[in-house]
């Protein structure tokens, strides 16, 4: 089979397997290196994917709200303002001016995927002598369970909503004794009241919020809160979630109204995520300096045990390019080979991992994601590195007189 090898190929497989202890050696660091970048990156893929399917799911990834009210100093009647304390004043809730006009706006922005109106405001949910606040949220159910994914935390009875249902959270049933098909009686400011009937309980894994969501229809929101026709948010899903803030700032700037997106509502944990990010690319770049260097260090060894070869075959023909890729290739064939045994070693750690790592009410810590991708990655960037790395030894050995090279 070695006939039809170019002569590169079987020199560099021959000095490999010649400095056999070496070899292996250099092939189990670079197997720890890219163990560890496929262990990171994959580990690191999957806690993100959690984090932007808990985010993204139980909230909108744009909010549009009414502009807050600022209060504005008096003037006399020659326009000089009057020499008074000016105090914010309380903020009231009011509907979106033209909101049927700026949702014909949003959907017809390219980037948007969805758009929901809803309502938005506090009452009082009584059962017997059990009473809680709650805040209200008005919502049609076609258009908001494809922004906030409703059905999929629903823990008990269903998703309908109809004008007499309401889906309330967890803990808030819990305080109120109260289950699916229980009336509760709500109560707004507005002293509106209406008797609803518990179609769903939902969980959204924050006892905060479960304490206190309750989602009906959105006319029956209306009318408790006093306002037929209004909304007080306007809900949107985007194409590329990463751009959320650049485009409610763009929102913000077309219309008369204030945007709000997931990434500046939930700044500590985005900063959090980016932050793991920086982290892990720290890792890789470290990683493979680490093995850049270990294959350098051992093909530099290399040229100098092998000298007198080098030299006897520079002076039975061999070209200086020749013996340059001779060593060229036995970096590229040390960075693959190690990256073979390093991915399975990261993907088996990662299998277990997953397997142990267990959050406080014993579900997966984190989604196990294994792309194809990766291992290409890891494979190509340790073949490079190895390339790299081998490129000074191989510039070395090409350099060497044969004459020196052969006395020494």
């Amino acid at each position: 089979m070695n006939r039809w090898l170019p002569f590169e190929w079987i020199a560099a497989v021959r000095f490999l397997r010649e400095g056999r202890l070496q070899t292996i050696f250099i092939i189990g660091g670079i197997s720890i290196g890219v163990g560890v970048i496929v262990f990171m990156s994959a580990m690191l893929a999957g806690m993100e994917a959690n984090f932007i399917r808990r985010v993204l799911t139980s909230q909108p990834q744009i909010q549009l709200l009414t502009p807050d009210q600022v209060a504005r100093p008096l003037r006399k009647a020659d326009g000089v303002i009057e020499d008074a304390v000016v105090q914010r004043p309380s903020q009231r809730v009011i509907s979106i001016d033209q909101w049927p006009k700026i949702r014909a706006q949003m959907l017809a922005m390219p980037e948007i995927t969805a758009v929901s109106p809803t309502i938005t405001g506090s009452a009082l949910a009584i059962r017997g002598d059990a009473s809680r606040a709650v805040t209200l949220t008005g919502i049609e159910p076609d258009t908001y369970f494809n922004i906030v994914k409703v059905p999929d935390y629903i823990v008990a009875g269903s998703a309908r909503l109809t004008s007499e249902d309401i889906i309330i959270g967890t803990e808030l049933a819990k305080n109120l004794g109260a289950t699916v098909g229980d009336k509760l009686n709500l109560q707004a400011a507005s002293s509106a009241n209406r008797v609803l009937t518990i179609s769903g309980l939902v969980d959204f894994g924050n006892k905060s919020a479960n304490q206190r969501v309750a989602f009906i229809a959105l006319r029956t929101g209306q009318s408790l809160l006093g306002m037929i026709g209004g909304v007080t948010t306007i809900d949107l899903t985007i194409k590329d979630i990463y751009a959320a803030e650049t485009i409610a700032r763009r929102i913000q700037a077309a219309t008369a109204v204030e945007a709000d997106s997931w990434i500046a509502t939930n700044a500590q944990f985005f900063t959090a995520v980016q932050a793991q990010i920086y982290t892990n690319t720290l890792i890789r770049v470290f990683v493979g300096l680490s093995v850049a260097f270990g294959i350098a260090a051992v093909l530099i060894v290399s040229v100098i045990q092998r000298s007198k070869e080098i030299g006897i075959l520079r002076a039975m023909g061999t070209s200086r390019g020749q013996i340059l890729r001779v060593f060229l290739l036995q970096g590229g064939l040390l960075g693959f080979v190690g990256s073979l045994f390093g991915a399975a070693m990261g993907a088996l750690a990662l299998i277990y991992w997953h397997a142990v790592a267990r959050q406080a009410d014993g579900s997966e810590f984190f989604p196990l994601i294994l792309e194809r991708r990766l291992f290409i990655y890891t494979a190509v960037l340790a073949t490079v590195t190895g390339l790299l790395a081998a490129t000074a030894p191989a510039l070395r050995a090409a350099k060497l007189d044969p004459v020196v090279a052969i006395r020494g």
